[in-house]
Order: structure tokens, then sequence, then C-alpha cells
């Protein structure tokens, strides 16, 4: 199976000159890793959240988002997770990459210049029309939700 190419301009910020651009860790993984570009380095305190640079601006294409997602080992690891995942990047934005982090676990956690800390994925996003009705075809399920389809 082909897949379609996608091609997203990157530029590399004074800050990142040395860092290795995003990258994918096999040919098949969804997600590219997404480096810190801290100069020094960053605890974040249990429970604390840290805007992490990465030195990289995007050039999404039109009909495309950029998500950043946790890393998984990071996650179980070190309780270390992404509170807005995915977090999205527009196609015109044009700031730098900055990675939200949350401390969920006990111990300070410390990020090094280098260290790769979320996943960057392309996703195509649908041009969506809302249509305004009077009322919602009936299903099944209806309106239950919040574990109204089972335990887990």
């Amino acid at each position: 199976m082909e897949h379609r190419r996608v091609r997203v301009q990157v530029q590399r910020l004074a800050s990142a000159r040395d860092l290795p651009l995003p990258e994918k860790a096999t040919a098949l993984c969804a997600g590219m890793d997404l480096r810190a570009a801290v100069e020094s380095e960053l605890s974040i305190d249990p429970g604390a959240t840290a805007a992490v640079p990465t030195g990289l601006k995007i050039a999404v294409p039109p009909g495309f988002e950029a998500q950043i997602r946790p890393r998984s080992g990071l996650a179980l690891k070190n309780s270390i997770l992404v509170p807005n995942s995915p977090g999205t990047i527009d196609a015109d934005y044009r700031g730098e990459i900055r990675v939200i982090l949350l401390n969920g676990g006990a111990d300070v956690f410390v990020i090094r210049r280098g260290d790769r800390i979320a996943q960057m994925v392309i996703k195509p996003v649908p041009a969506v029309i809302l249509e305004e009705v009077d009322e919602l075809e009936d299903t099944e399920r209806g309106a239950g939700g919040f574990g109204s389809t089972g335990v887990g």
C-alpha cells in the first residue's frame, strides 16, 4: 500500500542548530520525535507544567494539522504527559513549537537538551460544513454517555 507523501516545511531556529530534525524511530512509526531545545536542564516539579521549546517552526499545508502527542515511554516510566493531548498545530500557525508537558509523577523530572519529549503526527483535517437541524436522527445509544455502553 502506497502512502501519500505530505511536504511540511521546517525552519530550524538558532536554538536548535545542533539538534536533529524530527524523525521517525522506524519506517512504520506514525509519529516523529520532537526534541527539547533547552539551553540548560529544565526541571518540572510533580504536578507542574512547562512549555518546552523545540527550536522549530513548521508550515503545515492547508487541509492538515500537526498533532503533538505524549511519548509512551515517558508516560509509563515517568508519568510525563501532554495535558492538551493531542495538541494541535494549525496550518496557519508560524510560531515556535513548544510542547506543554505535565509531570504527573511523584518525583522532579529533568529535561536535558536534545531529549525526546513528544511525538508529532501530521493528520488530514476534513473540510466540515455544519448543518443546523431541528432534531437529530435517533440511535440505539441515544444520549447515553460517560460509561453508558459498559464498564471501562
